[in-house]
């Protein structure tokens, strides 16, 4: 499975973001550009996932980097952010829909 840093997820550009939490810790403050599709729902919403490559978030890795594998083994070239939402926040990044 392929990771990233939340570093060289700052860095990317014209790489679709997917965010696998629910959506009330989406909603609680996600990365700027980050689409929500929960981890619970993401089985029926498959088609809803982009063409080509696109990295995956959760809060702290663990969830995401499930979701890449199952994804890897259904052909998409998903990549999982390493420490997720909360390294990003951490590392002082900014944050859409948060009261910090």
């Amino acid at each position: 499975m392929r990771s990233i840093t939340v570093q060289q997820l700052r860095e990317r550009e014209g790489v679709p973001l997917i965010d696998v939490r629910e959506t009330d810790e989406f909603a609680a403050g996600h990365v700027p550009g980050a689409v929500n599709l929960p981890m619970s729902s993401l089985g029926e919403r498959l088609h809803e996932l982009p063409d080509g490559a696109f990295d995956v978030i959760c809060a702290l890795g663990g969830r995401s980097g499930r979701v890449v594998e199952a994804l890897e083994a259904r052909g998409h070239d998903a990549t999982n952010v390493d420490g997720g939402t909360q390294a990003w926040i951490a590392a002082g990044y900014p944050v859409e829909g948060a009261q910090r």
